[in-house]
C-alpha cells in the first residue's frame, strides 16, 4: 500500500523544517531554557513568596502604579488563566509571575534585553482563589501590583 498525498507531504513538510533548523544553528534557545545555565532552581522550588523572593536575589518590593497586571476578576476554569503584565518602568530587566497559592508560586521569569518592550501575556494554571503578583525589577528597585483572582474551577491537581 502506498502512502497517501496527504501522508507523503506530512513528512516532507516535517523534514522541511528540520533540515531549516540544523541549518539555522539548531533549536531555538527557548526549547532549551529550563537547562540554560541561568536557571534558577531555588526559585522555582520555593513553596512560600518570601523563598521565591530571596531566590531571585531582594526581599523587598513596594507596590507602584508603574506596573500594570491584567487578569480576570474570575477565572471559571483554573487550568488556563490568562495574565498579561507590562512595565512603565524604563530599564526594565525581569518580569516574574508569581501566584501566591500555588503548590508552586512562581510561575515565569523573564529576562529583558535592553529596548525589549516590557509586556509579556502568559497562560498559567491557578490551584485555588489567590493573590497574583506581577514582580518587575530595573537593575534599581523592585516593584509589584497584585490583584486577587477568584478560581471556581481548580486547575492544579483540584
Amino acid at each position: 500500500m502506498s502512502p497517501d498525498r496527504r501522508t507523503l507531504l506530512r513528512h516532507a513538510s516535517s523534514a522541511g523544517v528540520m533540515s531549516a533548523l540544523m541549518a539555522w544553528g539548531g533549536w531555538p534557545a527557548q526549547a532549551t531554557a529550563q537547562t540554560a545555565s541561568g536557571w534558577n532552581k531555588a526559585a522555582f522550588d520555593g513553596q512560600k513568596l518570601d523563598e521565591v523572593l530571596a531566590a531571585l536575589g531582594g526581599t523587598k518590593a513596594e507596590a507602584a502604579g508603574d506596573v500594570v497586571l491584567l487578569a480576570p476578576d474570575i477565572a471559571e476554569n483554573g487550568a488556563v488563566v490568562p495574565f498579561t503584565i507590562t512595565s512603565k518602568l524604563p530599564g526594565t530587566k525581569r518580569i516574574a509571575l508569581l501566584v501566591e497559592k500555588n503548590p508552586t508560586p512562581l510561575i515565569a521569569v523573564y529576562d529583558l534585553a535592553d529596548g525589549t518592550l516590557a509586556e509579556i501575556q502568559v497562560r498559567a494554571k491557578m490551584a485555588q482563589t489567590s493573590n497574583v503578583y506581577a514582580l518587575v525589577d530595573d537593575g534599581r528597585r523592585r516593584v509589584f501590583a497584585v490583584k486577587e483572582v477568584k478560581v471556581t474551577l481548580g486547575g492544579c491537581g483540584g
